[in-house]
């Protein structure tokens, strides 16, 4: 499997992915530590992929969405951006929508 295919299935298999540095419970930078705390706050089922244990991760990621910096946040295999936007979405209320209109279930718990 290339990277990319990797790539591909973890956003396309888990309802909300995170491509991060460090992971849910151990995050390794302050930016992935928020979007950790916002995903958490809302009580969202989310996965957690560490990008510092994989050089061809850490690029290929950022070669998937053409996006330059980590994290990642993916929503039913949709990017949404990364820690700002996501923090923007969640102060709005904007990503609360958008995991209710996906069926995104919350109260759940980060899985490494």
């Amino acid at each position: 499997m290339s990277m990319n295919e990797f790539i591909e299935n973890e956003v396309k298999s888990n309802d909300v992915l995170v491509f991060m540095k460090g992971t849910p419970a151990f995050p390794q930078c302050g930016f992935s530590g928020q979007v950790a705390q916002i995903m958490d706050y809302l009580g969202v089922e989310w996965k957690g992929v560490n990008v510092l244990a994989d050089d061809d991760l850490r690029q290929g990621v950022k070669d998937y969405t053409n996006w330059p910096t980590v994290p990642q946040v993916y929503v039913k295999g949709e990017f949404i951006g990364g820690c700002d936007i996501a923090r923007e979405m969640f102060q709005s209320g904007e990503l609360k929508t958008l995991l209710e209109q996906q069926g995104v279930p919350m109260q759940g718990k980060a899985t490494a």
